[in-house]
């Protein structure tokens, strides 16, 4: 166990003190890109992290809210789901710019920007927030056990710890065996919901127009709080934090080309892997507003009662089936990020290398002790409601994210001649006080709810 005890270099100009170690050690430019070969193969060689990222936004904190807009107000807020993708898309391709051009990734950035106690303070944060995010991985995984295989939630939550041991063994192997399971598992996801849609037959025009937005959502004030759910819970912290890290799993050259190359790859590979996410996202919706909206279900919100309610609407046991095996692919493949990004949070605040087997066991026991103790003394419904908890906690934490990232990408002095343009960062900005903004609301009605 190492920590960092220099001083400031002021020399430094832009950063309070050097590059470190990088992050993720053990995987660092592990991954190798081909030179003078096929545009095909370049992707393919920087196809992977994208995907990483984007089961954090297929995650089972986010199937509450897309079933609760999709039954009660049928396809009308498939837009905001649309919105939320297209924010996402450009705070990821930031966060991997930001690792690419810099060599650090955000927690790293922020360390060697801001001072020592206001980077421990944003460390808390962060790691309340990662386990906050993985707490709703665990409650999700344990509830598609209980779903598929009728194992009590408490043994379902102790399960999940065994995906520890699954990390380490993938990534002793190699990054890309990593890579590997979490594409296999989303792509059984978008498998388990193509075939529901296509039981389901949703009405296709009905769709094609719930993608355009109305002025519906901000004048019902139902609507509108649902909506600023799907928004405000759809980009997660950890995700910045886990994309600038592991992008830098590729070995680029340092000189300008080769960063410039792999930063327009990468962002392919982000913005590709997003825009299935919101294919997920988008069936969850559908399929709630086809299935329950018109058959007088409109109050389903609850995975389980979702899950009981798919047979006997759809006329097959297998729409249940699938719905709970793709909610326990979800379930696990967040959790594989969101313990590496707990890796990446801890090293690169604290610059204190802990060994992984350890820390991935800290980050799982802080998620899976209020889990069973929840879940053993409420049940379902005592998950249900530490479910929706761990998303305002999130919510509470990703300003504190989005916030110092735009800042950085938006800086010459730290990005050189990879900063944003005057027009990007305006974006950026305009998207990160949305964000902040839904955020706020959310959680001010949440809380008003809850005095209530």
């Amino acid at each position: 166990m190492s920590a960092a005890s220099s001083e400031p270099v002021r020399e430094l100009g832009a950063w309070r003190y050097p590059p470190t170690l990088p992050s993720l050690p053990e995987s660092y430019h592990t991954v190798h890109v081909p030179k003078g070969v096929s545009f095909w193969r370049k992707a393919l060689a920087f196809a992977g992290p994208g995907y990483m990222v984007a089961v954090g936004y297929m995650d089972p904190g986010n199937w509450a809210t897309d079933l609760a807009g999709g039954a009660r107000f049928g396809y009308t807020l498939l837009s905001v789901v649309l919105l939320s993708n297209l924010m996402a898309i450009l705070l990821q391709a930031l966060a991997l710019k930001l690792g690419i051009a810099t060599g650090r990734d955000l927690a790293q950035a922020c360390r060697d920007h801001y001072s020592r106690p206001v980077s421990f303070v944003l460390w808390i944060l962060c790691e309340i927030a990662i386990a906050a995010c993985d707490l709703a991985e665990v409650i999700g995984s344990a509830i598609a056990l209980n779903l598929l295989f009728g194992i009590p939630l408490v043994w379902g939550v102790c399960l999940t710890a065994f995906d520890v041991l699954l990390i380490l063994l993938l990534q002793h192997k190699g990054f890309r065996y990593l890579e590997a399971l979490v594409i296999t598992l989303v792509a059984t996801i978008g498998a388990c919901f193509a075939a529901e849609l296509i039981m389901a037959q949703p009405d296709l025009s009905h769709v094609a127009r719930g993608l355009i937005p109305t002025s519906q959502i901000v004048t019902n004030p139902l609507m509108l709080y649902i909506a600023i759910g799907i928004l405000g819970a759809t980009v997660m912290p950890h995700n910045l934090y886990l994309h600038s890290s592991i992008v830098q799993t590729r070995k680029v050259l340092p000189d300008a080309a080769s960063k410039r190359e792999a930063i327009r790859f990468a962002t392919m590979d982000s913005t590709l892997a997003l825009l299935f996410a919101f294919f997920i996202n988008g069936a969850i919706l559908i399929l709630a507003a086809a299935t329950f909206h018109n058959t007088g279900h409109q109050e389903v919100a609850d995975i389980g009662d979702a899950y009981r309610l798919l047979t006997p609407l759809l006329g097959t046991t297998m729409a249940s089936t699938l719905f709970a095996v793709a909610l326990l692919a979800s379930g696990q493949n967040s959790t594989i990020t969101g313990t590496l990004a707990g890796q990446i949070v801890m090293e690169g605040f604290l610059n204190i290398r802990l060994p992984a087997w350890l820390r991935r066991l800290i980050t799982r026991l802080i998620a899976i002790i209020p889990a069973v103790i929840v879940t053993a003394a409420y049940g379902e419904h005592g998950a249900g409601g530490l479910l929706i908890l761990s998303q305002v906690v999130l919510s509470l934490q990703l300003s504190f994210a989005v916030v110092p990232l735009v800042y950085f990408t938006s800086q010459r002095s730290k990005m050189g001649e990879f900063v944003n343009s005057r027009g990007l960062a305006a974006l950026a900005w305009l998207v990160a006080g949305v964000i902040m903004g839904l955020n706020g609301w959310l959680l001010f009605g949440t809380f008003r709810e809850w005095l209530g």
